[in-house]
Formats: C-alpha cells, structure tokens, sequence
C-alpha cells in the first residue's frame, strides 16, 4: 500500500479517536510501596511509601459512572504500583472488579509471583499480565537491585505460560549494560515458550534521571532499533515491537505494527495513589487533570484532558519548525516536563541521519 496513503489513513484514525475519546485501559496506580529498588524507577518507590494503599472502596466508587457510559468489560483496569502484589488483598479487588463489570490485569515485577499467587488471581479473574525481565541474570538483578529477581521473574513466567487463556507480554527496559545481549536474551525467552516481547528505552525520569547509565546514546538507540527491525523481519519465533514511547521517524512501522501513536488522555487514563486523575501514570504530575476525591472521574475523562487531545502547544517547543509533526504530534507525553519542555528533545532526529523535518518515510 502506498506509504503516504497509509500514514493518511493513521492521522484520520488518529483525528477520530481523539474526537471520540473513548476510554478503553484505565491504570490504578494502587500502591507505592514495591519489594524491590529498581535503579530506573520512574516513581521512587520504596518499602514503606510516603503514600498509604489507596482503599479499595475509593477507587471502585470513582469507577462507578464509567459503567453507565461504556458497555461491560469495555474498560481494562490496569492495576500497577509501585509493586501491586504486595497487597495482601489484590485478588479480592480483581474479582470485585470483574463482578463489576471490568476486565483486569496488572503490571508487575514477578518478584511475589508464585504458585498460590497464580491460582489466586486466575481465579478472581485476572484476564492479562505484564512482567519485566531486563536482561539476562546478571543484568537484570543489577536494574532491580536484587540477586533473586531473575529467577523469581522467570517463574513467574513460566507459570503465566501454562496458561494459555492468560493474555501476556514481557517487557525490556534497554539501557546501556544490556544492550549487547539482547540477542542472547532473545533467545532465551524463546527457549521459555514467549511469544510476546515488548522493548523500551528509559526517560530520565525518577531515579534514571541521576543515572546515565540508563539512557542510550544516539547510535545505542539506532543499534537497538536495528535489532528490532531484524527481529521482526527475519524471526518469526517471538513478536518482538518497540513502545509507545516515541517517534522514531525512518523507522516507523519496521519496529511496531503501526504507527506511533500516543493514547494518553484519548484511550488511556490512570487513577494514581492520592486519587489524581491523569493519563499514562509516567506522565510528569503537572499534566493531572483532577482528583476522585473531589471530582467525578467520568466528567474530568469527557471535559477535560485537553492538553492532551490538542497537542498543538508543543509547537512552541522544538517542534515548531518539523514537517513531521501531523505523524509525530509532539512524540509520548511522559517525555514532556511541567514547563512544557521535552525532556529528551526530537527522537526521531537523534537515530536519524538527517533532520527530523527532512524525513522522507523511505520503508
């Protein structure tokens, strides 16, 4: 199909589901507290966090008009943290959730996940789950500050595998220690039986940002979007793509299967600890748009959010000048600061070779 005429077809569904704005995945950012340390965490999140556990009873009560406006298992509630299986009472909430009418799934470390947990959320219903695994053992234990963490992930893993009905993916964070090996950890997780792997690169956000070691180069970053491209051109074993995060200009539909496309604010939107309500929970909290305890999140979901669904500001910024920017849209929220800056300026012209008003979308 021709490229121009396909990357027309993106804008116009774009332009439409920006319209609609249909809420369809809905973090709960239920608990701050996490059992590892992560060196790249983008919420600082410790042991005993600053924030209590939000009560269940708050955030079930703010989602009650979302069931009048959307049908029943419309809305995915994504439960994260901080670590979300250190509750004591996550599965209780999971079936509560699906009594309700929402699907659920959650993102963890898989650190807490093992056998008596599996049951207990396949059993409250738990329809998908998102595991990190950032490298092979020695570098992965390194990221999360912990020598178990490998092995407690990968059984996780394996048991998430045995049940086919579970909807699933792994997620790398790439930096510079791992890097080189992702080869090897390809391969690896396809010795595992995974079938989904999902890549991104680190923002200098939270503990990253005082971690260069986090963040990829340039050429690290073309060298890593060259993987991908081989990877999903020349393997079909495992369904490797790269995130949401950004823009990647010439390499656009080679790394993911279509193209980029930020859903903050239009599909997606997140509840966080002290009942802020904004998009994608990475976002930097000058972004919020209210609170469930003053505000009715449905009425904040369908009035609000502008910023977000008019990115037209972030031409004051460094996309003023891009020919680009009907297919960029100013690139991923969370990578925009409380002054309206882009904390990691033009991806798509860092791994480019050329200007990123100049790409010419060659595939």
């Amino acid at each position: 199909m021709n490229n121009f005429f396909t990357k027309t077809l993106h804008n116009i569904f774009r332009k439409n589901e920006t319209k609609l704005h249909i809420l369809n995945y809905l973090f709960w950012e239920c608990t701050w507290r996490c059992n590892l340390k992560c060196q790249h965490c983008g919420s600082d999140c410790k042991a005993s966090s600053l924030f209590p556990d939000m009560p269940f009873e708050d955030f079930l009560n703010a989602i009650q008009p979302l069931k009048k406006q959307y049908p029943k298992d419309s809305v995915l509630i994504a439960i994260m943290g901080g670590e979300p299986l250190v509750r004591k009472d996550l599965a209780e909430c999971g079936k509560k959730l699906r009594e309700e009418g929402f699907r659920w799934g959650i993102v963890t470390n898989g650190y807490a996940y093992d056998e008596a947990m599996h049951a207990k959320l396949i059993s409250a219903g738990m329809g998908s789950i998102t595991v990190s695994l950032d490298g092979l053992e020695e570098n992965h234990n390194w990221l999360r500050n912990n020598p178990k963490s490998f092995e407690r992930a990968v059984k996780a893993l394996e048991l998430i595998i045995s049940y086919p009905r579970l909807n699933y993916d792994v997620v790398t964070c790439v930096h510079q220690k791992n890097l080189a090996e992702l080869p090897a950890l390809k391969e690896f997780l396809i010795s595992k039986k995974i079938k989904k792997w999902r890549i991104c690169t680190i923002a200098p956000i939270g503990r990253a940002a005082e971690n260069q070691e986090m963040l990829l180069t340039n050429g690290q970053t073309r060298q890593l979007m060259d993987f991908i491209v081989e990877s999903r051109q020349n393997d079909p074993r495992i369904n490797l793509y790269f995130s949401c995060e950004s823009y990647v200009g010439n390499y656009e539909r080679k790394v993911r299967d279509s193209y980029f496309f930020c859903h903050a604010g239009i599909n997606i939107g997140s509840v966080l600890i002290d009942g802020s309500i904004s998009a994608c929970p990475n976002i930097d909290r000058s972004f919020v748009q209210g609170n469930i305890y003053k505000d009715n999140l449905w009425e904040v979901w369908e009035n609000r959010f502008q910023v977000m669904r008019n990115r037209d500001w972030c031409k004051s910024s460094i996309c003023k000048t891009c020919k680009d920017f009907n297919y960029c849209n100013g690139g991923a929220m969370h990578l925009w600061n409380e002054k309206r800056d882009c904390i990691m300026g033009c991806v798509a012209e860092k791994i480019s070779h050329t200007k990123c008003n100049s790409h010419s979308f060659k595939m």
